[in-house]
């Protein structure tokens, strides 16, 4: 079942209507995990940082073994020729993916040659900022590169992460707040994580546990940009627990203010709100 509607699936060279069929049963990512994927988004006429998640939709295929069939600039010249079947208003999720086809050396290891790729297109509407979630702790925590693909934007890597959603959700929250393997703050099972205290951001260190993103770093050059001091460090729950505001970043939503951590409740703060505004007005500075 697709996530959005109105979608459109660029394969083999062109560009088709629907949710069509791209793997088949044997091929090596349908039974041994090696698939990669980016998400950018289009929205009011614009797809901001586009070209970076092409470039990391490569990054990530190389990481899992992979040769992506086209650069980066050429995946980013198809993504805005499948955006002419959109109009200015719609809000798209932008998906290209790469995997597996056949096996190399081994049956474990894909070839590195024989790949498949696609681009999917898919409406899925922006979340206002008043679209806030609510965290709590999970047992689960995130793998550290000697375990799995860390630097890559892996299909293998969200099994761990949905079973951290389900946790949550059986705790009656909608986000789990996750460790790395030493303890601390890593992310949330959807997307990275900032909080505000005294007026200074803080957000975690990037230390090879999880994807240190796209977004999270825009929004830490804009703010930085406008006066703010933005640290990345090492991040305690108990922190968490204390701080005056906490947002999330990712490229679904941009920004997702949060309310409830455990017992603890937020408001949507103004530096929250600044992030939102600093990061649509340096957006439409982007505008196709």
């Amino acid at each position: 079942m697709a996530t959005g509607s109105n979608i459109y699936t660029f394969f083999k060279d062109e560009w088709h209507s629907g949710n069509i069929p791209i793997m088949n049963a044997a091929d090596h990512a349908s039974w041994l995990g090696s698939s990669v994927f980016d998400g950018a988004r289009y929205f009011e006429g614009m797809a901001p940082d586009l070209l970076a998640h092409c470039q990391r939709l490569n990054s990530s295929a190389s990481v899992m073994g992979l040769t992506s069939p086209y650069t980066a600039v050429e995946i980013n010249d198809i993504i805005l020729e499948g955006l002419k079947f959109y109009s200015e208003n719609s809000a798209v999720y932008i998906r290209p993916m790469c995997w597996g086809v056949g096996n190399g050396f081994s049956t474990i290891v894909p070839d590195s040659e024989d790949i498949g790729f696609c681009i999917c297109l898919e409406e899925i509407p922006m979340p206002s900022l008043t679209d806030s979630t609510t965290l709590t702790r999970t047992r689960f925590h995130r793998p550290i590169i000697a375990d799995n693909l860390c630097n890559a934007k892996a299909g293998c890597l969200y099994p761990n992460n949905a079973r951290m959603l389900k946790e949550a959700r059986d705790k009656g929250f909608q986000n789990a707040l996750v460790a790395d393997a030493m303890g601390n703050v890593a992310e949330t099972a959807t997307a990275n994580v900032f909080l505000v205290k005294d007026k200074e951001i803080f957000t975690p260190i990037a230390n090879g546990t999880f994807l240190a993103g796209i977004t999270r770093a825009r929004h830490i050059e804009n703010l930085k940009a406008d006066g703010f001091n933005v640290t990345e460090c090492i991040l305690t729950f108990e922190e968490f627990e204390k701080a005056d505001e906490i947002f999330l970043s990712g490229n679904m939503a941009k920004i997702t203010p949060v309310t409830k951590f455990n017992s603890k409740t937020y408001s949507i703060g103004p530096i929250t709100k600044t992030a939102q505004s600093l990061y649509w007005d340096w957006a439409n500075s982007t505008k196709l």
